[in-house]
């Protein structure tokens, strides 16, 4: 009997769907798949570490996305969930997948199934808030910059939207929780990491690191927000299901709020 084995891969999705090539392509027992970061050794398991490679891992993208380009979907925004063990989850529904000439992806009564479709839902959710809450702020740099803590790895998902919306300026979106951003140079979009000496939300202190131009747009935007307001009208309860308190901390127009 052939001894179960866990991949290691470095974490990206590339890499994952390198693993889930080699897996199949070896008829490997896999016990479970892991990041390099957080890699464990299990008792009864080799491990074996799997090299991302480009050309494998878009064979196996282009193999799903044949099936379904919802499943296809679904298993990407999963994977950027970034629950544990969701990589284990992912592979078991690829393996369900390809078993099956008709698509599973909306084949609810499966556990794993309902599963990764929630999961895709919850990132989905959350890609469309990043979109509508992001604030930037202009640096003192010229640079527009905004900081990000979404409960999902959405940065990814969002730089299209960003790229098309604000083309004509360099932004930098910076995911605090992750440690990592991306950076717009007006012609491409860059992965950067910053040794950030502080997490620059909306405090009513004015920060050295932004331009006085830029507190003066805030101030007309907060006038704005408040003259728009009907307090009569103001339903507490839904606003927070709409926008949760902890995006509040990031919002221009939340500064009395927070």
């Amino acid at each position: 009997m052939e001894t179960a084995r866990i991949l290691i891969y470095d974490g990206s999705f590339n890499g994952f769907l390198t693993s889930v090539f080699k897996a199949f392509d070896e008829k490997i027992v896999v016990s479970d798949i892991q990041s390099n970061a957080i890699s464990q050794s299990g008792l009864f398991s080799e491990t074996e570490t799997v090299f991302t490679q480009m050309d494998l891992a878009k064979r196996v993208w282009n193999g799903i996305q044949r099936k379904s380009n919802l499943a296809i979907k679904n298993i990407y925004f999963a994977f950027l969930s970034g629950q544990k063990g969701i990589e284990l989850q992912l592979y078991r529904y690829i393996l369900k997948l390809f078993a099956k000439k008709q698509s599973i992806a909306t084949d609810y009564a499966d556990e794993i199934v309902m599963k990764i479709s929630q999961l895709a839902k919850s990132v989905g959710r959350e890609k469309h808030r990043m979109e509508a809450f992001v604030r930037f702020q202009l640096t003192q740099d010229g640079i527009y910059f905004a900081n990000i803590e979404p409960d999902f790895d959405v940065l990814p998902l969002i730089s299209k939207h960003f790229r098309s919306r604000y083309a004509d300026q360099q932004w930098i979106i910076y995911d605090v929780k992750r440690k990592y951003g991306l950076f717009y140079n007006m012609e491409s979009v860059e992965i950067v990491t910053l040794d950030l000496e502080e997490v620059y939300t909306n405090s009513i202190q004015k920060n050295k690191a932004f331009t006085n131009e830029e507190y003066d747009y805030q101030d007309l935007w907060n006038d704005y927000f408040k003259s728009t307001n009907i307090k009569s009208r103001i339903n507490k309860k839904l606003h927070t299901q709409h926008v949760p308190k902890r995006y509040w901390k990031y919002l221009s127009e939340k500064k009395e709020a927070v």
